[in-house]
């Protein structure tokens, strides 16, 4: 039993479920959570995507699924390049806003995780929403996350919101794999690299906070398009800088997770 009562659900199947969180939106966290479950699937896994942002679902957009789901005809979670997903998104029309209290969020995140028929499953990733409230209490305490990466980008704002998430991981004791930094450099026609948002913040962050520095995502226009046309960088532009970036990020998470020490039993509140 977690704090306030919530009991772990049971997910026998599901043998790494990692969540992709951030402190604050606007990092890339969604195209990060995306582009690794598809270069985890190209690594010949069987991997889920959960989009656990109940109110600004953006995976649909991302991988191509436009409008409401008919549950009727079209079994969920749906199957897109390989990897089955879920999300809100599916469930709702885009234009309809979502205005539910916690305990709705908490019992929908729970019953998509549950009651869904996902398989077997070798990672489930799972795309949090950004903060640290109501969606990120149910996945932290009622759901057997194996890890948490964090994703920041190299300015000091995002930074500074980073390693709340991170130390929210923390206090759950939910072990966080590590620090990825996104739009982290860009290259030039002229070949040259330029620091758009500055230079080693992703790197500062995980030796301050003693977590291992996973990886950086280089800037691209074409990460946008990509996402906006349903065909991320990994399976649209797989010989792309980027899309190499996620090959190595996929690789790395897979060994840090062979490596990583089991997750440490709570403390009783009794």
């Amino acid at each position: 039993m977690q704090p306030g009562g919530l009991p772990k659900l049971s997910l026998p199947n599901m043998k790494n479920i990692v969540a992709v969180a951030s402190g604050k939106g606007g990092v890339g966290k969604s195209t990060v959570s995306t582009n690794l479950a598809l270069a985890l699937a190209g690594m010949g896994f069987k991997v889920g995507l959960l989009d656990a942002d109940i109110y600004g679902p953006s995976v649909p957009l991302m991988l191509g699924i436009q409008g409401q789901v008919d549950q009727s005809t079209t079994p969920l979670p749906l199957d897109r390049h390989g990897i089955k997903l879920m999300s809100m998104g599916f469930l709702v029309p885009p234009e309809k806003a979502v205005i539910w209290r916690g305990p709705m969020i908490h019992r929908a995140l729970t019953q998509f995780l549950s009651d869904l028929p996902w398989g077997e499953l070798d990672y489930l990733i799972v795309d949090m929403p950004p903060g640290t409230g109501d969606a990120q209490l149910t996945l932290t305490q009622s759901v057997p996350l194996t890890a948490a990466v964090v994703v920041t980008t190299p300015q000091e704002v995002s930074l500074i919101d980073a390693r709340k998430g991170l130390e929210m991981f923390r206090e759950v004791r939910v072990p966080v794999l590590g620090i990825i930094e996104n739009m982290s450099y860009f290259v030039g026609d002229d070949g040259k690299r330029y620091d758009i948002f500055g230079h080693g913040g992703g790197q500062r962050l995980a030796d301050a906070t003693g977590v291992p520095f996973l990886g950086a995502i280089p800037i691209d226009p074409k990460v946008v398009q990509s996402g906006d046309s349903g065909a991320p960088m990994v399976i649209s532009h797989p010989e792309s800088p980027v899309a190499a970036a996620y090959r190595d990020l996929a690789g790395v998470v897979v060994k840090n997770l062979a490596q990583a020490p089991q997750e440490a039993p709570l403390p009783s509140l009794s």
